[in-house]
Order: structure tokens, then C-alpha cells, then sequence
């Protein structure tokens, strides 16, 4: 499996240490940037990240900003992309089972490195349930040629 990992500056250092985790669970990571805490853009790297995982490249991506908010709303403008900003163990697992949602977006600010762990690893785990879920996630690809 390949991550694709971004963040701005606010995610940096959070983004860093995800980078060990990801590994040990033998997943490749796709570094986006940035590299490091100077003040960037977040929506140039949810772009780059999203990017990655549309067109196969990757085959899910983590996000990070200071608080999740900014860069998951500029990831979920790339068609096909649905990225979920959570901040429990329930909400990662239930992005996946029932969103399945192909980004995972945290809070550089908000979370520690032991709870975004936690969340990455109980995204990672879960698995897409389907059935009903599919139909609306084919809703929201429907908004998303509507309005395209």
C-alpha cells in the first residue's frame, strides 16, 4: 500500500512523525510536502495529495493543517475525493466503513502524535462496507458531475 502524505506548515511536525508509523505498518509513503514549518499554502498541497490518489499514484492520502478544516474543504474540491477530517477513533473508522473515504485529514494543532496514530491506524483498518453506503457515495459523485 502507498500513503500519500501532505500538510502545510501548521501540520508539519505531525506529519513527521506519521511518517515512522506508516512504515512500520510496511506502507510506502508519498511525501507531498511541505518540509518543513515555514508558511506555506494549504490548498497547494490537499491539491497535491489529491492529485496523487485520483490518478492512481497512491492509493489513499493523509492531510494535515493546524486545524484538519482548510485543507480537507480544498481536498474535497478534487472530483473523486473524499476526504474526512476526524477526531476520534469511531469517526476514522466509520469514514472508511461508510464513506469510504480515500483521504484521511487531521489537526496538526488539535491532535497529539500518539491520538493521530490511533486514528490513522483505525482508518486503516477498517474496510468499506458497501451496500447501502455505495448508493450514496454514487449520489455524491453524481453532485460532483452536476456540478463540474
Amino acid at each position: 500500500m502507498k500513503i500519500a502524505l501532505g500538510s502545510d506548515h501548521g501540520g508539519y511536525s505531525l506529519k513527521q512523525s506519521l511518517v515512522p508509523f506508516l512504515q512500520q505498518r510496511d506502507i510506502e509513503v508519498a511525501d507531498a510536502g511541505t518540509n518543513s514549518e515555514a508558511s506555506v499554502d494549504y490548498p497547494d498541497f490537499a491539491e497535491r495529495v489529491a492529485l496523487l490518489v485520483t490518478q492512481g499514484e497512491a492509493d489513499a492520502g493523509i492531510l494535515v493543517c493546524g486545524t484538519g478544516i482548510g485543507i480537507s474543504i480544498a481536498a474535497n474540491k478534487v472530483p473523486g475525493i473524499r476526504a474526512a477530517l476526524v477526531t476520534d477513533t469511531f469517526m476514522a473508522r466509520m469514514a472508511k466503513e461508510h464513506n469510504n473515504a480515500n483521504v484521511l485529514v487531521l489537526g496538526g494543532r488539535v491532535l497529539d502524535e500518539q491520538k493521530a496514530c490511533d486514528l490513522v491506524g483505525a482508518w486503516l483498518d477498517a474496510t468499506f462496507e458497501g451496500g447501502r453506503h455505495q448508493g450514496r457515495l454514487d449520489k455524491i459523485t453524481e453532485i460532483e458531475i452536476k456540478y463540474r
